[in-house]
């Protein structure tokens, strides 16, 4: 659909990967022989998403590959029916075998979480370690339409890049913006007859974010059986609005989760995933587990 909007200043290598007859696009930061982590980014997000961790998380020790799940960024969209957490940790335990390794950390921002607890359980003997960065169980009320006003992107067509990145900025999720917010959303613009276009699939986000009713917010937890970190965002995702983890979930988590270690950090649900002590946090978790 277009063609892709330059983007410049991107760091890690990008490539293409074929799992379970799909192409996913992925990209990589830190040695290819180092041992493995793979980020799973949030409902409508993608490798870019990574950008700020995988700077300060990859290198000897760690790699940090960074997915575009099926129908986002520049991956295949599959057909309808094809989507749900099962299917995208599918994929990416199929990531890993494609790269040689029987052992991977998951590293999970918000719907990506839960993707890695699907993984968990489909099979957690091979997760060396899970990190969650803002996702438990249940989320505060008033998330929901904050999250289905930020979806309102896909399928729209822009007179410009600009013009798309100042409406994301205007919904006052994102403070302060900065350089790797600008990369994230110009990385999934393409160009289109009359300025540029989301590239990510509204089809394929709305039937993962349906899926998400069907599931139990906590029944999942008892397959964290692995070394676990929960990071959770202590502002709200948006003024009023509440949050992603609400504080008696992460209280709940802590004593639930045997293997669980929780760290919160000054951010909201997005501004946490470019925060230092979340990157120093993950990097510390990942090559100790």
């Amino acid at each position: 659909m277009g063609q892709p909007v330059r983007v410049s200043g991107l760091t890690g290598e990008d490539f293409e990967i074929s799992v379970r007859s799909h192409r996913l696009h992925a990209r990589r930061w830190g040695s290819a022989t180092a041992r493995l982590a793979i980020g799973v980014p949030g409902l409508s997000g993608n490798v870019a998403h990574f950008d700020f961790l995988g700077e300060r998380i990859g290198g000897d020790d760690v790699q940090l590959i960074a997915l575009d799940l099926r129908g986002r960024g520049q991956s295949d969209t599959t057909p309808h029916g094809s989507y749900g957490w099962e299917n995208h940790a599918l994929d990416v335990l199929g990531v890993a075998d494609a790269l040689g390794f029987d052992r991977v950390a998951v590293i999970g921002q918000s719907m990506g979480g839960s993707v890695a607890m699907a993984a968990a359980k489909l099979d957690g003997a091979r997760l060396s370690a899970v990190v969650l960065v803002d996702v438990a169980g249940r989320v505060d009320p008033g998330v929901g339409p904050v999250i289905a006003d930020s979806l309102l992107r896909l399928g729209r067509t822009y007179d410009s890049a600009d013009h798309c990145l100042a409406e994301v900025s205007a919904q006052g999720l994102i403070e302060p913006w900065n350089e790797y917010w600008d990369r994230a959303y110009r990385y999934d613009l393409c160009a289109v007859e009359g300025g540029v276009r989301v590239r990510t699939s509204a089809a394929a986000v709305a039937e993962d974010r349906a899926y998400t009713a069907t599931q139990h917010p906590y029944e999942r937890w008892k397959y964290l059986t692995m070394p676990t970190l929960l990071i959770r965002a202590t502002r709200e995702i948006l003024d009023g609005a509440g949050y992603v983890v609400p504080r008696a979930d992460c209280d709940r988590f802590a004593l639930e989760v045997p293997h669980a270690m929780v760290l919160e950090v000054d951010g909201n649900h997005l501004t946490v995933n470019t925060h230092v002590s979340t990157a120093e946090a993950i990097r510390s978790f990942v090559a100790n587990a």
